[in-house]
């Protein structure tokens, strides 16, 4: 078998399905339309996240609990179903998955368009929409993570992620923008149909890859759904590595949804600053994510993966740990906050990227959709609880002490992968023990 750095040099690579790879992943038109279509879609989506929100309040008079609902709704499906997607998905085609769902979103947001334009629309029927375009996004990001590692070389992946999630970064900056400007100078039935569009180039995009696809084999019949779930769950905390990405996940998001609840109450009420500051400070996290996406595409290579991924670990999650020191609405503190949500972004995109990079590398193909569902479901499941430390806190104890000590408890998470063995990663990505059967620990 060739080593990864005698695959990149060579001029092409021929994938399982007998067709070449070509080793510049630009080149390659197979992941350029994986690329369009996942940045159509996420587009959508974050455009969405702003647009039906809205549309409750400006179209339908939503009161302010109603409207809480609605958002409740809308995030519910990636803790109710995030792990039984991942054991789905890993034994489906994830291009067949990606494109299904995209009908199904241009499908539910063209309908609420049309009801919406037609005046037919109520909020039991948006929160049904709501609710359907979540299920559908948790399944297109799950089959998205998974696609990757079926249709470019492992030697790639980094780079994949990069202008994956650089796009994800883009359409987070972009979407929420483009649909509350679309909302506000048309309509919401209009930007619910912009929403729609973007999820129907997402699909055109996405149905035109023609590198075959190959489910990864299984030695037995279809096992029942928990079964396959705790295999999924089994896999990732018996590698010591996907283990400390989920503690250092779990751990990041607990303080940082507590964070953001004190944070989001400091820079109206101690700072005194206005909301359209407090929103440019916010939104300053996008083109530092972007930076990141930029470096994660060559800094692993060159430094070593885990002295990349503690390094901005650290750097990103330390970047809060001033703004309690911050004083005043003046244009010092306005640049301050600027650089920290900037600096995050940076940070914390590195992050990302190349923790997915290591996650597909060690993560055999049948296990990859698995893996990618119970890092997210035990990532995510503790920020509802974060979020109401972050509001206990700021009452018991006050604004500046609560930032303080929330931006602090983020600092666990680069510990933690100081202290594994994600820190001894070097400059290439380490290769799965073996097939899923094989990466398995025994069964207690």
């Amino acid at each position: 078998m060739p080593s990864a750095s005698s695959a990149s040099s060579a001029s092409s690579a021929v994938s399982d399905s007998g067709r070449a790879v070509p080793s510049s992943l630009w080149r390659d038109v197979e992941f350029r339309r994986l690329w369009m279509g996942q940045t159509a879609s996420q587009l959508g989506e974050h455009a969405g996240l702003v647009v039906l929100p809205l549309f409750a309040v400006l179209t339908l008079g939503a009161s302010a609990g109603q409207l809480g609902v609605l958002r409740a709704v809308g995030q519910t499906p990636i803790l109710l179903l995030a792990l039984f997607v991942g054991a789905w998905v890993d034994r489906r085609r994830t291009r067949t998955v990606m494109v299904l769902t995209d009908v199904g979103r241009t499908l539910a947001l063209g309908s609420a368009a049309l009801a919406g334009l037609l005046g037919w629309l109520g909020l039991p029927a948006l929160f049904v929409i709501a609710f359907a375009v979540g299920v559908l996004s948790v399944c297109f990001d799950v089959a998205y993570q998974a696609s990757l590692v079926r249709l470019v070389r492992r030697d790639q992946l980094v780079r994949g992620n990069s202008g994956l999630e650089g796009s994800r970064s883009a359409a987070q900056i972009g979407g929420p923008a483009l649909g509350g400007a679309l909302v506000s100078f048309l309509s919401a039935p209009i930007a619910a149909a912009a929403s729609a569009f973007f999820f129907a180039l997402s699909f055109l995009s996405i149905r035109r890859i023609r590198r075959r696809e190959s489910i990864p084999e299984h030695p037995e019949g279809p096992p029942r759904i928990g079964r396959r779930i705790h295999e999924g769950l089994r896999f990732v905390v018996g590698d010591a590595s996907l283990r400390t990405v989920c503690l250092a996940s779990a751990a990041f998001q607990f303080s940082f949804a507590a964070l953001m609840t004190v944070y989001l109450l400091f820079l109206p009420r101690e700072l005194h600053l206005s909301g359209a500051v407090v929103g440019l400070s916010l939104a300053a996290t996008g083109p530092g994510a972007l930076l990141g996406s930029l470096l994660a595409a060559r800094l692993p290579g060159r430094f070593g993966h885990g002295a990349v991924l503690v390094s901005a670990a650290v750097l990103g999650d330390s970047a809060f740990l001033c703004v309690p020191a911050l004083h005043g609405s003046s244009a010092v503190t306005v640049a301050v906050l600027l650089a920290v949500g900037f600096t995050f972004g940076a940070g914390g995109q590195l992050v990302n990227v190349t923790i997915m990079a290591v996650r597909q590398a060690v993560t055999p193909d049948g296990m990859q959709a698995r893996a990618a569902a119970t890092i997210t479901f035990v990532g995510m499941g503790l920020t509802p609880l974060g979020s109401l430390l972050g509001g206990f806190l700021a009452e018991e104890w006050g604004l500046r002490a609560s930032l303080l000590a929330t931006a602090a408890g983020m600092m666990l998470s680069p510990v933690l992968m100081a202290v594994s063995p994600l820190a001894r990663l070097g400059r290439e990505l380490p290769e799965p023990a073996g097939s899923v059967a094989e990466c398995l620990p025994p069964a207690q």
